[in-house]
């Protein structure tokens, strides 16, 4: 089942019945030992599990899984989220799924987004550091990423270890961090990545997603304390806002030295990168978009309940 055993001489970690082989020294690792032709048993999902609280990232390649089999193996890891309609009500999906999210470079007809559109300013907010879905108040805990189409060059996906960059700061900087609440906004990292495009959003936008509300240190699956930010986080409760995200951006650009930090190269269709939103950053990196189709298509899986460790109601009882 879910038990765990080190095998430091290869670098291989067994957990029941996978084999998993780590990437950096305190995250990541390729996993081996399902077979997604089929459905999963439970205590193989025990076991995906188990990995994925391990090592926070978790990179599947070749699992020849379509979009039905990537929901369906989603829905075994929980409840999942479905994509807000930013562009209005009336706009078709792209995909049959509504919990399929769109995160490639084609519109509706598979054509590559235009340069300048919105479309195209609102994904360069993907290449800033993230965690999917923390301007909801009930956030994500899983990614998975499938790809589809993959460039021949670039298009990798960056990872940062929020749970190793908190526990490695000073106890005193802890402590002061604790109390702290954060107000994460959607269209706040966009205008951090498109400050002209986003200097004012649509009643439509603003409404589909208004802010969120989390405590800045949250509690990570092993037991441990983890930060919780993201490019998202626009304030911090109680505290001047230019003062908050200088403090934003200072943790933010902790978190992402490169000794918390790895890179995923995407190596062919059905490669499914599987991460941890409540314990990780992750980032898109640049390619060729107005040459190649990037088609890459995302679930994301709720955390359970509301929050676990939730905003106190006298601290962010905007909710």
């Amino acid at each position: 089942m879910a038990s765990s055993n080190g095998h430091s001489k290869l670098g291989i970690v067994r957990i029941g019945s996978l084999t998993c082989k780590p990437l950096h020294p305190t995250f990541g690792a390729e996993v081996e030992g399902v077979d997604f032709s089929k459905p999963i048993p439970p205590d193989v999902i025990e076991d995906v599990i188990a990995a994925e609280d391990r090592f926070g990232v978790t990179v599947y390649r070749n699992t020849g899984l379509d979009d039905l089999g990537h929901v369906q193996f989603s829905r075994q890891l929980g409840d999942l989220e479905k994509v807000p309609k930013f562009r209005g009500p009336n706009v078709p999906d792209r995909f049959q799924y509504p919990e399929l999210f769109d995160a490639g470079n084609t519109d509706l007809d598979g054509k590559i987004i235009q340069k300048n559109s919105r479309r195209w300013w609102y994904n360069k907010g993907n290449a800033l550091w993230h965690t999917d879905s923390s301007f909801n108040q009930h956030r994500s805990k899983y990614s998975l990423l499938l790809s589809h189409i993959i460039p021949k060059e670039g298009g990798d996906t960056g990872y940062a270890d929020v749970r190793q960059a908190f526990r490695d700061l000073p106890e005193e900087r802890k402590a002061q961090l604790r109390p702290l609440v954060v107000k994460h906004d959607l269209w706040h990292s966009r205008k951090l990545a498109a400050p002209n495009e986003y200097k004012s959003v649509t009643e439509h936008e603003a409404a589909a997603k208004p802010p969120a509300y989390h405590k800045l240190v949250q509690i990570a699956p092993d037991g441990g304390e983890t930060l919780y930010i993201a490019a998202h986080a626009a304030e911090i409760v109680g505290m001047p806002k230019e003062e908050g995200l200088k403090l934003i951006t200072e943790l933010i650009e902790h978190c992402t030295q490169p000794r918390y930090t790895m890179f995923v190269k995407w190596k062919q269709p059905g490669d499914l990168v599987f991460w941890d939103n409540r314990q990780t950053m992750h980032r898109a990196t640049p390619f060729s978009d107005q040459m190649e189709v990037r088609d890459m298509r995302r679930t994301t899986v709720f955390d359970d309940g509301l929050e676990k460790n939730g905003v106190p109601e006298a601290a962010g009882g905007q909710r």
